[in-house]
């Protein structure tokens, strides 16, 4: 497979483009649509490795610690995100519990175990086996990651069962909130400049 790490598409209208340095901050835009095709980074390697590590830390924190307690006459009951998604197949909404737990936790999951196999690598100006491969996978999985979603989901279910029962917010929802955030940051479009960061293996530069 040729790569062309110098060279951009579009999303939206498969222009291509020659990439071009970017100062902080700044965007470049496709001259037919409009849309941004990619930004200027402002995490480098070690700090985009680092942050990952920190999401796999409350990612797992997030699925392991209960999301939300709920006490009803001295009853607790307590829900973790997987809780949550299998409650969903035993009721009238099980045709969506498995498009839930998909890009809730598995589509995060892949995102952050991918990116820091890349990165790992990438310290070092290299690229990790299956480096392309993982890159067009990252590109894949990024609309389906809808973490922002669920929380949405948990909060609007946090508001609604509040009038008529104790809700008391777990650790869970709390790394929910974090992961969001983290994911923004580590799995946007400028994930696709490690091509211009790292240098392939000798038997593929020959």
């Amino acid at each position: 497979m040729t790569i062309y790490p110098d060279l951009v598409i579009c999303e939206h209208c498969d222009a291509v483009y020659q990439r071009r340095d970017l100062a902080k901050g700044q965007v470049a835009s496709c001259t037919t649509c409009t849309a941004i095709v990619y930004q200027a980074h402002n995490l480098n390697v070690h700090q985009r490795l680092a942050l990952s590590v920190t999401a796999a830390i409350v990612f797992l924190i997030a699925n392991i610690c209960p999301v939300i307690t709920i006490n009803l006459h001295g009853l607790e009951s307590h829900t973790t995100m997987w809780q949550a998604a299998l409650a969903l197949a035993q009721g009238d909404a099980a045709p969506i519990a498995l498009p839930t737990a998909a890009v809730a936790v598995l589509v995060p999951f892949l995102q952050i175990a991918i990116l820091i196999w890349v990165l790992l690598f990438a310290r070092t100006g290299r690229r990790a086996p299956g480096f392309a491969p993982a890159m067009k996978m990252l590109h894949i999985l990024r609309p389906w990651s809808m973490v922002e979603v669920c929380m949405l989901g948990i909060l609007v279910a946090v508001i609604k069962l509040s009038s008529l029962v104790q809700v008391v917010a777990g650790a869970g929802i709390w790394a929910t909130a974090g992961l969001m955030i983290l994911m923004t940051l580590i799995a946007g479009r400028d994930v696709s400049q490690l091509w211009g960061l790292t240098q392939p293996p000798a038997a593929e530069q020959q």
